[in-house]
């Protein structure tokens, strides 16, 4: 997916949960074939998985960063009324792979983007459920840190500009700037709130249509309360839709910029993901087409 991956084996992975964590070297270890873009996942055993860096960097940040992922879920697992996985423990480089990597709780489930469940009505309560408990988490006086989606509309302004470019053949590029010269200046009134940040299909799991469980939380902290309502154009239909905007009380503001969040989350998916990760591809293409049709 990346032009600096980094390549790791299932015998590299073996070897290093074996020689750092002996108590689970009797236990089988699967590669989870998935959309993931951030980490190559291994399943150790039926209780725990393996999430390794997928993108070089330095060393003593990248643990820094997994120290604070760590911290961020711990904290997440209290305020959501969903499962979600718990740290359990941060490994070391070791032959064959140069960087930290990080252990959680293995979560069972199916995930969303595999489903059909946009189109039920208790999903989408489920999400509203889950994006109000997050809400109401104290934010213990913590502000957006700065980077990522958000903060300030404008920030990704260069970005944007890349992704339109690049979507050239796929999408009408003069219909996607007139969009974003609207989604940038949305004003922002609202104070932050405590966020998931990338409630996308790939991050909800769901059983029997209802919502099951919930990935990647290390990026759990303070942002715009419009970010995690991209969960209603990422997951939704257009009916469950509108009830999950009923039942999180949007007003006209909020909504609009939660279409802004995620027509910038999903103009990048759409083209950087093309040919390396059909799902991250699909994901973009469906939840950009559903923006574009509602503007």
């Amino acid at each position: 997916m990346h032009d600096d991956e980094i390549i790791i084996s299932d015998e590299v992975v073996r070897g290093l949960i074996d020689s750092q964590f002996p108590e689970w070297s009797l236990e089988p270890i699967l590669r989870i074939e998935s959309s993931a873009t951030v980490n190559a996942i291994f399943k150790i055993g039926e209780r725990f998985a393996a999430r390794f860096p997928l993108r070089p960097g330095e060393p003593e940040l990248i643990r820094q960063a997994l120290e604070e992922e760590a911290m961020a879920s711990a904290e997440f697992v209290h305020c959501s009324p969903f499962p979600a996985p718990a740290p359990i423990a941060i490994g070391r480089a070791g032959a064959g792979y140069p960087l930290s990597w990080s252990v959680q709780s293995w979560l069972p489930g199916t995930v969303a983007s595999r489903t059909d469940s946009g189109a039920s009505v208790a999903f989408a309560r489920d999400l509203a459920v889950l994006v109000t408990a997050l809400r109401q988490a104290d934010t213990g006086d913590r502000e957006f840190p700065g980077g990522g989606r958000g903060g300030d509309l404008r920030d990704h302004d260069d970005w944007v500009e890349t992704c339109i470019r690049e979507s050239a053949t796929m999408f009408d590029s003069q219909r996607l700037e007139e969009m974003w010269t609207y989604f940038r200046v949305l004003p922002r009134t609202s104070p932050d709130v405590m966020t998931h940040g990338d409630m996308t299909p790939h991050n909800i799991l769901v059983d029997r249509g209802r919502l099951a469980g919930v990935l990647d939380c290390g990026g759990f902290g303070p942002a715009d309360p419009a970010l995690d309502v991209i969960a209603g154009w990422h997951l939704l239909e257009d009916g469950p839709r509108t009830l999950f905007r009923t039942e999180l009380g949007c007003d006209d503001l909020e909504w609009e910029r939660s279409k802004a969040w995620a027509f910038e989350q999903a103009l990048g998916a759409v083209w950087y993901y093309v040919d390396s990760n059909p799902g991250m591809h699909t994901m973009g293409y469906l939840t950009l087409s559903r923006v574009i049709a509602s503007y």
